[in-house]
């Protein structure tokens, strides 16, 4: 049974995305179909001929951006030859450990004694970018005969000088993740990039729309964590729970401070750390470390919160199951910050930074022959009443996981719709069919070759940006919620929030200049 991935962040270093072995049999027999019209130029065993590996800019040298280098570079079929960072030096930077990323690039590399630099704690910056990257062609894989990559400050002088490249994976902070997608789509480069898609609705619609009208092949890196549906559905459908009603999913995150006032002092921006560029298209303002790194996801101009780092990998599937497009009504409940003004309390209008903790409620409407549902998303230590099936045995809810609540019943799941459960209703085995949903593969040795493949066959793959509006669509809305503090009527087909003119302010951004239309 597939291990929910998140549920303890000081283990990342060592965590694999993975996907169905039965979508990743079909996927691969599709594309090697599809790639018989090319010839394979296997010059010895193990060795991959260059026609048949594409280039690659890595965009993004952060603590995650280094954490998911490592195994990218493992893959032959890639050959990673530019990065890219307004950060030069391995300064200021945070992890989930002083030496998890350290040891991990060390082990990749097969040099103990390997050292980020800068202040010498936590690697990241483009130096380290560059050193990983020759480091690893020159040492581990020397036969490959590969030229130094090349290192850039700004990601649209690498995508003006890089004309050869064939992809780009994506892995800055959110805010400018929907900006450097298009720049990358426009020149008919292939994107890998970690979620959100952007973190203004607006902006995420219009990615999506380009790579359909586009011929570019587009990944969107948490399909490849997405659980299955499978035996949920096989239970709803078979009516083990009655109609179903409610969804509802409870993350462990943010595990980042979200800071209940803006800075204060003004700091000193780091060596070598162009601040001017990391703000890309949002404003200008005084550089607070508070802003960077580890913690951009908590402010929302930077980030989109614990949904958009979370939602997409549990609720991705089950936007497609069970067919939510839009919903047509958004409820936030969140928490508040209250400080003093002398000898008087104040609670702080706060719409700069997500809350401590919420609880969002969207509605869907029906579709087809599934009656409306509401989803309902909480962070923040924030879980659903503990339902009296547990209460009753004196059991409470897991710090994060997933149930389905119908008029007949309720299924509990894991955070990723594993291990699911029916705790009320018809009781029911899983299907037998499923047990291959389980059998999983890794991203490393075999994902990753996919996009490889859907690159050079042109065959768009699942995972795609094509396929995320709807969740796309949901975690932006759940900023918007949270940001104007307030129910939002939601109109779809214009996309408008139609009950508070004030609150549509924050589905689009207004672009600093040079950043309108890279």
């Amino acid at each position: 049974m597939k291990k929910n991935i998140h549920e303890n962040p000081t283990n990342n270093a060592a965590k694999k995305r993975t996907l169905s072995r039965r979508d990743f049999v079909s996927i691969t027999a599709t594309a090697a179909t599809a790639f018989t019209i090319v010839p394979r130029h296997v010059l010895g065993k193990g060795y991959i001929a260059p026609s048949d590996k594409i280039t690659l800019a890595y965009i993004g040298i952060g603590t995650q951006g280094i954490r998911e280098l490592l195994p990218l570079l493992e893959v032959p079929q890639i050959q990673v030859t530019a990065v890219c960072d307004p950060n030069r030096y391995a300064v200021g930077y945070r992890d989930w450990g002083t030496t998890y990323l350290r040891d991990a690039i060390r082990g990749t590399l097969k040099n103990n004694n390997w050292e980020p630099g800068g202040d010498n704690i936590i690697p990241g910056g483009r130096e380290n970018g560059k050193s990983i990257v020759d480091s690893y062609y020159a040492n581990v894989h020397s036969e490959w005969k590969y030229n130094a990559c090349t290192a850039y400050e700004d990601a649209r002088e690498l995508l003006d000088k890089e004309k050869d490249i064939d992809a780009v994976k994506i892995m800055t902070p959110d805010h400018l993740h929907g900006v450097l997608a298009m720049a990358a789509i426009k020149r008919g480069k292939h994107v890998l990039m970690h979620k959100p898609i952007s973190n203004r609705l607006v902006e995420g619609k219009k990615v999506i729309e380009m790579a359909r009208n586009s011929n570019v092949i587009t990944h969107f890196i948490p399909w490849d964590s997405n659980g299955s549906m499978e035996t949920v559905m096989a239970w709803i459908n078979a009516g083990a729970i009655g109609t179903l009603t409610e969804v509802h999913n409870w993350t462990n995150r943010p595990v980042w401070p979200q800071y209940p006032d803006l800075p204060k002092d003004k700091q000193p921006i780091p060596d070598g750390f162009n601040w001017d560029l990391w703000l890309g298209p949002e404003a200008m303002r005084d550089y607070s470390h508070d802003y960077t790194h580890m913690v951009f996801r908590g402010w929302y101009d930077f980030g989109g919160g614990s949904m958009a780092d979370m939602g997409h990998y549990s609720l991705w599937t089950v936007f497609n199951a069970l067919k939510l497009t839009s919903p047509t009504t958004v409820i936030p409940c969140r928490s508040h910050v209250c400080a003093f003004n002398g000898a008087v309390p104040y609670r702080i209008n706060n719409d700069f930074s997500f809350p401590m903790a919420s609880m969002v409620r969207f509605k869907y409407p029906a579709n087809g022959n599934r009656p409306p549902v509401d989803l309902c998303w909480y962070d923040g230590g924030m879980r659903p009443p503990i339902p009296e099936e547990l209460f009753s045995q004196n059991k409470e809810l897991p710090q994060e996981g997933m149930m389905f609540v119908g008029t007949e019943g309720k299924i509990l799941a894991g955070f990723n719709v594993d291990n699911p459960e029916i705790i009320s209703g018809k009781k029911m085995d899983a299907p037998k069919a499923n047990a291959d949903a389980r059998d999983q593969v890794t991203q490393t040795s075999e994902a990753l070759p996919l996009f490889v493949e859907a690159c050079k066959s042109g065959k768009q793959y699942p995972g795609s940006f094509r396929e995320a509006e709807p969740i796309t669509e949901a975690v932006n809305l759940y900023a918007v919620a949270l940001r104007s503090n307030k129910l939002l009527q939601y109109d779809a087909a214009n996309v408008k929030i139609t009950n508070s003119s004030d609150a549509n302010k924050y589905l689009s951004r207004t672009y600093r200049s040079g950043w309108e239309n890279i």
